[in-house]
């Protein structure tokens, strides 16, 4: 099954009644001579259906009667930027390919949605620190010289910044991204696409992408963004829009604050929301994910050359002579756009019940299969935890904190509300006598250590007796030499670092 994509233990059911002809289909076929198979999940209970995250479709009067044919759908994840507010984190790699829940990494969230929407055809543009992205994605969706096969004309395909006689500068921002590979979404292989979603690589959500493409083109529009009911307290976070009574987008607005807040209110109710949640909800942001016409996003992005971002300039100008639609996204979503909301977001994939769940029967989460033993826990006591495999745990406690691959936590470790990334391969006993012996330390947490409000990045060596408390309770610090950094507040160890047995930090 080498090179297969893994699916969490169900895999899509094409049963489903969320599920189009096409996707199963696509789903039987052979990847590149592997075949793929399927179980039919269980029946859910209606507790469980509840807390389903699942996207909140268009009104009725605008959905398209059939689903869509999606091999003229095309979808472009971008890699994102440097990801300095993600810092540590991306030193050594890129925002998409930083590691979550435990087992899997931010790319697999919209790679997964395009697979699960039966989207076939996917770039993904990357830039910086992309080698772990790169490897990440060979290894999960199966790369050889023309990119996966999913059957028909289906191919994933990394397109790398690049220098050529007529673009000599690096990707400027996300629009410039694609208009470098302008040439390519015209090339003869993407003759039948009509339609081009462009992703973010870095959010955390599920969602149904063909529904977006459908309400794309029973409204007749141009370009449509996903966008989400937010209320008061979170608007001035967030790009704003506002809208006609038919969903088209008039005008929109900056992470606005006052008098200027207060002008971007709309009527939501005119996305699908209930009269009471409108009340609430009486702002639309945007998701930083769109629908273009293909015809349309190459003659803007030719028209408006100096213009970088798709957000920030070219759909604003766009919305002036072209018809631009909102497409309402009512279910779980966020941004992991810095370190706080990352830790948070984290932490709270272990409440009972979490509002993200990486495991759902009809739209599982992919990622890399590892073929790693389960974890195995011995004489400890674990609360509210996500402990991935090949974790070996040793007469610890650990709460509210997430586990990652390969994690050994050894006897009286304490671990409350952090993250352990875990490591990229195994120490072998007599490797890790060797160390001990020698006065070294192993991976791993070490003897008698406590972990509170911290994550720590793969591969690091915690001695014994190790406080990472933020005892002075700094908000913010760099100390690279030392091997951490504190970021509002959460203390962040550097990947492949050392932190030396009765270090108080």
């Amino acid at each position: 099954m080498i090179g297969a994509v893994a699916a969490e233990r169900a895999a899509v059911p094409c049963t489903s009644s969320r599920s189009a002809a096409p996707r199963c289909a696509s789903f039987k076929q052979s990847v590149r001579g592997v075949s793929v198979a399927h179980k039919t999940a269980g029946r859910r209970s209606a507790a469980q259906q509840q807390l389903a995250v699942q996207a909140v479709a268009a009104p009725d009067r605008t959905e398209a009667p059939t689903r869509s044919q999606t091999n003229t759908v095309l979808a472009v994840i971008l890699g994102g930027g440097a990801g300095t507010r993600l810092y540590p984190l991306t030193k050594n790699r890129a925002k998409p390919a930083v590691p979550i829940g435990g087992a899997y990494r931010l790319i697999d969230v919209p790679m997964s949605n395009c697979m699960n929407s039966g989207i076939s055809k996917i770039y993904i543009l990357t830039q910086f620190n992309s080698t772990s992205l790169n490897r990440h994605l060979a290894r999960t969706y199966n790369f050889g010289a023309s990119g996966v096969r999913f059957g028909g004309e289906g191919f994933v395909e990394v397109l790398a910044a690049t220098q050529t006689p007529t673009d000599k500068e690096w990707f400027q921002g996300t629009a410039d991204a694609v208009r470098q590979y302008a040439w390519l979404f015209r090339d003869i292989k993407n003759r039948n696409v009509e339609d081009i979603v462009i992703l973010s690589g870095d959010h955390l959500y599920r969602m149904d992408y063909m529904k977006f493409v459908d309400h794309h083109r029973a409204t007749g529009a141009d370009v449509t963004i996903g966008c989400l009911p937010v209320d008061a307290t979170r608007a001035s976070d967030f790009g704003l829009m506002k809208i006609d009574g038919e969903g088209r987008i008039t005008e929109f607005a900056e992470k606005p604050k006052g008098e200027a807040l207060e002008k971007m209110k709309v009527d939501t109710t005119v996305l699908g929301l209930s009269p009471e949640a409108a009340k609430q909800q009486s702002f639309i942001a945007s998701m930083g994910i769109y629908v273009f016409k293909k015809s349309l996003m190459l003659d803007l992005l030719d028209e408006n050359r100096a213009s970088h971002d798709f957000g920030g300039e070219i759909i604003p100008k766009a919305a002036k002579d072209n018809k631009v639609m909102a497409y309402l996204f009512n279910g779980y979503w966020e941004d992991i756009g810095t370190i706080e909301s990352f830790f948070n977001a984290n932490l709270a994939l272990t409440h009972n019940p979490p509002n993200f769940q990486f495991h759902d029967p009809q739209g599982p989460i992919y990622t890399s299969p590892r073929f790693l033993p389960p974890a195995k826990v011995v004489k400890s006591q674990l609360t509210d935890a996500i402990v991935a495999h090949g974790s070996y745990l040793r007469e610890c406690t650990v709460n509210h904190a997430i586990i990652g691959l390969r994690s050994r936590i050894n006897e009286g470790v304490t671990i409350q509300d952090a993250m352990v990334m875990g490591c990229d391969y195994y120490e072998s006993d007599a490797q890790r006598d060797a160390l001990l012996a020698a006065g070294g330390v192993p991976m791993g947490i070490g003897a008698g250590s406590t972990l509170r409000n911290a994550i720590v990045d793969k591969n690091a060596r915690i001695g014994s007796n190790v406080q990472i408390i933020n005892k002075e309770g700094v908000q913010e610090a760099a100390r690279e030499e030392d091997g951490y950094f504190i970021r509002s507040g959460i203390v962040v160890v550097l990947r492949n670092q050392t932190i030396a047995s009765g270090t108080v930090i």
